[in-house]
């Protein structure tokens, strides 16, 4: 039996796949957890196989509990999930470990084929997300800024989306207030952006934020 941990901010996600997953005969929901937080405590205290884990959450993130989860535990094989089949963040979530990768709206067979794939050892990303981001690299593209970007990087720029100032940031990341402003500048740096508000605008218009506000 494959025990399954899920990672989602939203009930209604989470409530949708373990109603996939209950159908399948060999495999198990071993829990639920709405937070990066809550899946770390959550693997302390029970043994899972495989994580489905969310990739934007408030606070740490995706990312960073990937990363976390497996400095506990090397042995998980860690799934990532994103509502965006060009999601910018895929060669960040394999740097930090996750070995798959899936979009919220993959049929439920493909859900189940990934889950058996990693399980057994092997590395599973969805067949579009695949195909997106082999022709983006392919012709050289360069159109993304936020590609550039290292993990650690990536990391404290979501954090700076979900509007965290850089004590918070701190706090969640274990970096000093100093590391993480430092990190900050770097990311303006490299985007050529000056601000926090230029920043927000130039992920809505690269859809790391999902819902464009009024300019």
């Amino acid at each position: 039996m494959i025990s399954v941990l899920l990672v989602d901010d939203h009930e209604l996600i989470r409530t949708g796949v373990k109603g996939i997953l209950d159908n399948a005969p060999d495999i198990e929901v071993a829990a639920e957890a709405s937070t990066g937080e809550e899946a770390l405590d959550l693997i302390k205290a029970i043994s899972v196989d495989v994580i489905l884990m969310d990739v934007n959450m408030p606070g740490m993130g995706g990312i960073e509990a990937t990363r976390r989860a497996l400095r506990m535990d090397p042995k998980l094989k860690v799934i990532a999930l994103t509502v965006l089949d060009d999601d910018p963040f895929p060669s960040r979530l394999h740097e930090v470990g996750a070995v798959g990768f899936l979009t919220k709206g993959c049929p439920a067979d493909e859900m189940l084929r990934a889950i058996h794939a990693v399980y057994e050892g092997h590395h599973y990303i969805a067949s579009e997300v695949a195909r997106k981001h082999t022709l983006l690299e392919w012709q050289g593209y360069v159109d993304n800024p936020f590609k550039q970007l290292s993990s650690r990087e990536t990391q404290v720029l979501l954090q700076i989306l979900e509007g965290q100032k850089n004590q918070e940031i701190s706090d969640i990341l274990s970096l000093s207030p100093k590391t993480v402003s430092t990190y900050r500048q770097r990311i303006y740096d490299k985007l050529g952006i000056k601000n926090d508000v230029e920043l927000t605008r130039l992920a809505y218009r690269h859809s790391i934020l999902k819902d464009n506000p009024s300019n």
